[in-house]
């Protein structure tokens, strides 16, 4: 038994020397050759932002020094939104936006297991009593169009590293909606209100629940996400993104 032990990851090892000589690794950005698989090489690495402390309690939002234990950005201090914490795990600009637009609009797909283990790694303070992951709906025509819903796709990613198991289809986009692209806070906000409803018959009383998308902007759209899941007496929610855009001038 104790020779099967040792062998399985040897096998494992060697079965991975062989694979690499012959499909070595690439970067997921720049698609030069790197060491492991599923990662950044260290030029694109040293290009893309990643969050960490000190940030807002409340949202993430990187501050350029520590603050203190709970400290909250201006934003939050002035008005909370309806969710209780956000977390991201890198800045959307112009390093990290076509890494995201590949996986989004480019059909890389399989980008979806890096990003769900980086997500689940950056997320521990909104994952680490979560009863559920919710991802952010498409509409159906779009769904239709584009064959994928990006944020359920991190959704399972996300619980396949360890999260807490995915509700896919929980929420619904009752609405098409036009493209948040090219609008301002305030119209985006008008944009996607009353879009959401929690499908008849699921329950989110009393539960914990993360939502998921790719990337946060204005926060319009999980905020409406988010006033869904409070009426239905949901006892916490979480927003996690893989990216989060942040205005210029900030840290």
């Amino acid at each position: 038994m104790q020779v099967t032990a040792t062998l399985g990851p040897r096998l494992r090892q060697f079965g991975r020397i062989v694979v690499d000589g012959v499909l070595p690794p690439r970067c997921l950005a720049c698609g030069e050759v790197v060491s492991e698989p599923d990662s950044l090489c260290s030029a694109c690495w040293a290009g893309i932002t990643f969050f960490g402390p000190p940030a807002c309690a409340v949202c993430g939002l990187p501050f350029p020094h520590p603050m203190g234990e709970g400290a909250v950005c201006g934003a939050c201090a002035r008005e909370r939104p309806a969710w209780d914490r956000a977390r991201a795990v890198l800045r959307y600009d112009k390093h990290s936006r076509p890494l995201l637009l590949s996986f989004k609009h480019g059909d890389r797909t399989h980008l979806a297991g890096a990003f769900g283990r980086w997500m689940q790694r950056a997320g521990g303070e909104v994952l680490g009593e979560a009863d559920l992951l919710m991802p952010v709906p498409l509409h159906w025509t779009r769904l239709f169009r584009r064959r994928f819903n990006q944020a359920a796709l991190l959704a399972h990613a996300v619980h396949a590293a360890g999260g807490p198991p995915v509700a896919p289809d929980w929420l619904l986009r009752r609405r098409r909606t036009p493209s948040q692209g090219l609008l301002g806070p305030l119209a985006r906000r008008r944009n996607v209100r009353g879009a959401f409803a929690l499908r008849r018959g699921r329950e989110v009383r009393d539960r914990r629940v993360v939502l998921i998308d790719d990337v946060l902007t204005t926060g319009a759209t999980v905020e409406e996400c988010a006033r869904v899941l409070r009426r239905g007496g949901a006892a916490f929610v979480g927003v996690l993104t893989l990216a989060r855009a942040v205005r210029a001038g900030a840290p």
